[in-house]
């Protein structure tokens, strides 16, 4: 087959319902190939991850027993109805974690850089979709042409996947996954010890379901609920938290030498955007400035850095509520930075360093029905599941490969991007 004609029987497998509503992207007519050492990489993480999620998990838990310093716990649940708390602290659920692990990464020369870890990820639909499509077409996809289907059955394989409003927008992905007859709106559900739920709605819209509130009981929907309700797990500050030097030792225990070592190895060195005064003599590592309005005098260059908020707000979700300092004037930049620190005691922020993907080639079809190259950078998405009987080993699925335009500071879902699944270089 022709790139053309690759191109016109992806689209032509496209379900009839669609799988992101009101939402278009560039079509490859290949997927997009990773070098052994990505994926080498990609084998790995998924490992890594769930002991990280573990980790997390008992460090609140030890924070809230006062087995570790009280202020994480607080941290984490800042901004969070105290019923909600209560809740995502009851002992049903005490070692319940994500079954779906999906980090965020963006390709670099060395390997990847980790900018979120996401625990009710969107994507595993088209994904599934994606793989399918090429592997039929003979790719070589990264997990096979039924991975996805099969790593979301052995973590959910019977009971509703239940969509708030807020997150409409993947309905489709997820009718296309489990079938329309699985897939039900959060707004009047009603939980139910005896049916399993898939979760598919970030922990702030919990005010916003009242039926939902109504009927769950941790103790009695143990097991049958997943992700489970801990919005804490939720908050991308725990990348702050990671590069804390107090609680190194804890990390090391937990994740071991080798699991930190890969860690450090993807993830940005991340600040916690904390308004705290420091001692006179204390600076903040990495920054060497005593306090945060020194960033005011930074240059462009020096304000390669992102901020975004880490949690529990409809800004957190997808790609809103980050800002890239280089990309904004210094007095804007500082607004930003004003406004994170003045929502220090709701919604706290991270700061993280920015890096920029290495430059790639990848073809697309244009508007004009031509297949054309496009220069850009790559953000790849594995999906890792986490079966009861996988230990500390998730099954990885499959990955989504976002490719964007160079000239696009964030890598992200949207219109001008490439999106394609991995496949195997060779």
């Amino acid at each position: 087959m022709t790139p053309s004609e690759r191109v016109a029987a992806i689209r032509g497998k496209i379900p009839s319902g669609g799988l992101f509503a009101e939402k278009e992207w560039r079509v490859a007519p290949e997927a997009f190939p990773l070098s052994p050492k990505h994926l080498d990489k990609l084998e790995k993480l998924g490992h890594v991850l769930h002991l990280f999620a573990k980790a997390c998990n008992l460090l609140y838990r030890q924070s809230v027993r006062g087995k570790q310093p009280a202020w994480i716990a607080d941290l984490l649940d800042r901004g969070k109805p105290p019923e909600l708390v209560a809740l995502s602290r009851a002992e049903g659920i005490a070692q319940e974690l994500p079954a779906v692990i999906r980090p965020d990464l963006i390709v670099t020369e060395e390997g990847f850089g980790l900018f979120e870890v996401d625990t009710i990820p969107g994507g595993l639909g088209l994904t599934a979709w994606l793989g399918e499509s090429y592997a039929a077409l003979g790719d070589d996809v990264l997990g096979g042409p039924d991975g996805m289907r099969k790593g979301f059955a052995s973590i959910f394989p019977e009971g509703d996947v239940v969509i708030s409003e807020e997150a409409a927008t993947y309905r489709p992905e997820f009718e296309f996954l489990v079938g329309p007859e699985r897939v039900k709106a959060a707004e009047g559900y009603r939980l139910s010890p005896e049916r399993p739920v898939y979760r598919f709605f970030e922990s702030f819209d919990w005010p916003n379901l009242p039926t939902i509130r109504e009927s769950y009981d941790p103790d009695a929907q143990a097991g049958k609920l997943t992700p489970p309700i801990k919005p804490y797990l939720e908050e991308k500050l725990w990348l702050a938290l990671f590069w804390l030097r107090p609680l190194l030792p804890f990390w090391r225990r937990e994740l071991g030498d080798k699991g930190v070592k890969m860690l450090k190895e993807i993830v940005p060195y991340t600040w916690l955007v904390d308004p705290t005064p420091l001692p006179v003599h204390g600076v903040l590592p990495g920054l060497d400035i005593q306090n945060w309005g020194e960033m005011a005098s930074f240059s462009q260059k020096e304000r390669d850095l992102v901020l975004k908020i880490s949690g529990f707000s409809p800004q957190a979700w997808g790609s809103r509520g980050v800002h890239v300092g280089s990309d904004l004037a210094a007095g804007e930049w500082q607004k930003r930075l004003d406004e994170a620190l003045a929502g220090f005691g709701e919604h706290p922020y991270i700061l993280q360093r920015f890096a920029k993907g290495t430059l790639l080639e990848h073809t697309y079809e244009d508007e004009k029905g031509e297949i054309v190259p496009m220069k850009g950078r790559a953000r790849v998405c594995p999906y890792y599941f986490v079966t009861a009987g996988g230990g500390d080993y998730p099954t990885l699925g499959g990955a989504l490969v976002t490719f964007c335009p160079a000239d696009k500071k964030l890598v992200h879902g949207m219109r001008d991007a490439i999106l394609v699944p991995v496949r195997k270089s060779g």
